[in-house]
């Protein structure tokens, strides 16, 4: 089973759309790389400095190779200096988890899933 890549950012929030073109850059440079990207969320109602990146991956093995992957891509080194430049990232933390409800069962008949 993959593991899960949850990037937690802190992020100027006047430089929201900064960040909106970053994440659609890994939009292109991520899948590119080896994983399977989810989505980048940025703020929309209530905190105005939270945004996420989540992405799954194989192993931990495999993120090492996808980020040398993602490094070495000029999408990736570009955005990377992006994000250096214009300084809308404050904090980034990462973590990776593992799915723990699968498998998950179908709503009753009728119903939409929570």
């Amino acid at each position: 089973m993959p593991i899960t890549c949850f990037i937690r950012y802190e992020i100027d929030p006047f430089k929201r759309e900064a960040f909106e073109q970053y994440a659609r850059s890994w939009g292109e440079a991520i899948p590119r790389a080896g994983a399977d990207l989810i989505g980048y969320f940025a703020p929309h109602e209530g905190s105005a400095t939270t945004a996420y990146g989540v992405y799954t991956i194989d192993t931990l093995a495999a993120y090492e190779a996808y980020r040398a992957r993602l490094a070495a891509d000029p999408l990736g080194r570009e955005n990377y200096e992006f994000a250096r430049r214009e300084r809308f990232i404050l904090k980034e933390d990462r973590i990776f988890l593992k799915l723990a409800s699968a498998p998950h069962g179908a709503p009753p008949s009728g119903q939409a899933g929570a």
